[in-house]
């Protein structure tokens, strides 16, 4: 695998990961969301990986020479959670039943929380090594200039 194809593993890292914290946040920001224009509450959002050859535009001549490519990462799919909602009792809400309970979404703050703290760190480190390979192209190509 050559360096251009593991710049294409890092970013493939990063998108994905950005995909997740952007479904997390949305889960966040309706935890206590009670009708949605679809009916009934916010229903929590989980990003689904799958693995997938990465290839690198830059690297298109050196393909042909070299049968490796790198393994990257996409989203398969965003699930929605399909159990049923936290119901609470709180009899003076506008969307209270008739015997007085409230559909809440099913989201634990605190988890989706520490899953942004590590789609943040994911994102982190995809930007790290994609950093560390742009160094060392550019000390090859100095190499190479002699």
């Amino acid at each position: 695998m050559n360096l251009f194809d593991t710049l294409s593993v890092s970013a493939s890292g990063m998108a994905a990961q950005r995909q997740r914290a952007t479904a997390l946040v949305e889960n966040l920001a309706n935890a206590e969301t009670t009708r949605t224009p679809e009916g009934g509450p916010y229903r929590r959002k989980d990003v689904v990986f799958q693995s997938e050859p990465a290839g690198s535009p830059f690297s298109g001549i050196f393909q042909n020479e070299l049968d490796q490519t790198g393994i990257g990462v996409s989203v398969s799919e965003v699930v929605e959670d399909t159990s049923e909602p936290d119901r609470r009792y709180l009899p003076g809400h506008p969307d209270a039943d008739a015997r007085g309970y409230v559909a809440f979404p099913r989201i634990n703050p605190a988890e989706d929380m520490v899953d942004l703290m590590g789609a943040s760190r994911n994102y982190a480190a995809n930007v790290s090594a994609m950093s560390a390979i742009k160094d060392m192209i550019n000390r090859s190509i100095d190499l190479v200039r002699g």
